[in-house]
């Protein structure tokens, strides 16, 4: 079964319309770089791929470029978005304010639905190894990021930084290759999880700041 089968019987398991599901599946293809950066996107070719039709390929894609994750030329095309390293410091500038914020409210505010999910993901993020695939890794880190979003309780922040974050991603994918502890990086999700789980607001608070500031600090010395 190819990556693609599997993101569409996963993503149909949890519902939605044939838009939102082709939309998660090629937003993680442009995320993780699987979809080059400038890279033509043909959507017949990929309506045809996800078994979805092109309605619902076309409303991902016009969803896709309000998040600038694509860019659509009249008479040229539509093509995934450049990785602009002159973005970094804007899109670092934010999260170290919006990201602190999510994981303070998880802390304060999660239901005990999100505290279990967290939990679990704390273990499994323990069972990372150095060897482990780092786009594997990369892949749960941005699950974990996500599910910290979510268990902040706004939709309104969520929506903001699972934005930020997918162009995070992008930036941390162009450097996959030249940075070699990407998994101690994920790991430190850990101690951030438990002390959302914990209701500790000022450590999830100091624990995110570093967590962000450090990726910025990672992808500069390669700079």
């Amino acid at each position: 079964m190819s990556m693609a089968q599997s993101a569409v019987i996963e993503i149909a398991s949890a519902g939605g319309t044939n838009a939102e599901r082709a939309y998660e599946i090629i937003r993680e293809r442009l995320v993780m770089l699987d979809i080059r950066p400038g890279e033509p996107i043909n959507d017949d070719r990929l309506a045809e791929e996800l078994g979805f039709g092109r309605t619902p390929v076309r409303e991902a894609l016009k969803r896709l470029e309000r998040e600038r994750l694509v860019v659509a030329y009249p008479r040229r095309g539509t093509f995934a978005t450049a990785v602009d390293m002159t973005d970094l410091a804007d899109i670092s500038e934010i999260r170290k304010r919006l990201e602190p914020t999510a994981a303070a409210r998880a802390a304060r505010s999660a239901t005990q639905d999100a505290r279990a999910r967290l939990a679990a993901l704390a273990a499994d993020i323990a069972e990372i190894s150095d060897t482990e695939d780092p786009r594997e890794v990369l892949r749960k880190d941005v699950h974990v990021h996500r599910e910290i979003y979510r268990a902040s309780g706004n939709p309104h922040l969520e929506d903001i930084l699972v934005s930020l974050d997918a162009h995070a991603t992008r930036i941390w994918c162009l450097f996959l290759d030249r940075l070699p502890d990407v998994a101690s990086h994920v790991r430190e999700h850990i101690t951030l999880l438990r002390a959302i789980v914990d209701g500790d607001e000022d450590t999830a608070t100091s624990l995110t700041l570093g967590h962000v500031s450090g990726f910025e600090a990672a992808i500069r010395n390669l700079l």
